[in-house]
């Protein structure tokens, strides 16, 4: 999705490197890659640890030029970069740890331009019930459960877990046009190890990549991934 994203901005712009804005990075899992097919990134995160070893890593792959490592956070974006200037916002793995996801992801759209996509990665509720099920930890399920926000408690290190109607209804009130939510890991946490580590007959890595990208879309299966992705664009 983010590949056909990056090529409708390369359409409306020929030549010109698409800007991306990757909002808790780190040390640039997405950052990299991404300049490496073409766009310039700017990272923001909070750990200047991180965004070392984003530097060191850009710098290894050849795109050090094309990464900006910046420190900051969320709820000072504005501080960091210009506003509505991007043409593509991620935050992934970030509504999950923030204090407020609500003005998370109101500053995640006023950094894109208008017309830009905002890409949000966030750790699904269903499926972390359905893993302590499994594991027998049926407290930690009850939690998950019930708690509001999808927590274990006061301890836990996330902040929220999300389901899919969750996660429309946050970045729909930020004003944001919501293209799709999907899975992302639906099915891997649920792999036997044998099938994982491809020692099953008939379960290669294409043919689980396959059957991935068919549940991926799956509104039912969905709602079992581990992460859910979702695309939605600034008006």
């Amino acid at each position: 999705m983010l590949e056909a994203e990056l090529g409708r901005v390369r359409a409306a712009r020929p030549g010109l490197r698409p800007l991306v804005l990757d909002v808790g990075g780190g040390s640039g899992a997405w950052a990299v890659p991404l300049a490496a097919a073409g766009c310039t990134v700017t990272v923001v995160d909070t750990s200047p640890n991180a965004l070392a070893a984003l530097q060191r890593r850009a710098r290894e792959a050849g795109v050090g030029q094309h990464v900006t490592a910046v420190q900051g956070d969320v709820d000072a974006l504005t501080d960091c970069v210009e506003s509505g200037s991007a043409d593509l916002v991620l935050g992934h793995g970030l509504l999950e740890v923030v204090d407020d996801a609500r003005g998370a992801v109101t500053a995640l759209t006023a950094a894109a331009a208008p017309g830009a996509a905002v890409s949000v990665l966030v750790t699904g509720r269903t499926a972390a019930v359905l893993s302590r099920v499994l594991a027998g930890r049926l407290a930690e399920a009850r939690a998950v459960l019930t708690d509001p926000d999808g927590r274990l408690g006061p301890g836990d290190k996330l902040r929220r877990r999300l389901d899919g109607p969750g996660l429309r209804e946050l970045l729909a009130g930020a004003g944001l046009e919501v293209e799709i939510v999907q899975g992302d890991g639906v099915l891997d946490a649920w792999l036997p190890g044998a099938v994982r580590d491809g020692n099953a007959p008939g379960a290669g890595a294409a043919e689980i990549a396959e059957l991935e990208s068919l549940a991926a879309g799956v509104p039912a299966l969905r709602e079992v991934a581990a992460r859910l992705h979702a695309l939605a664009r600034r008006p």
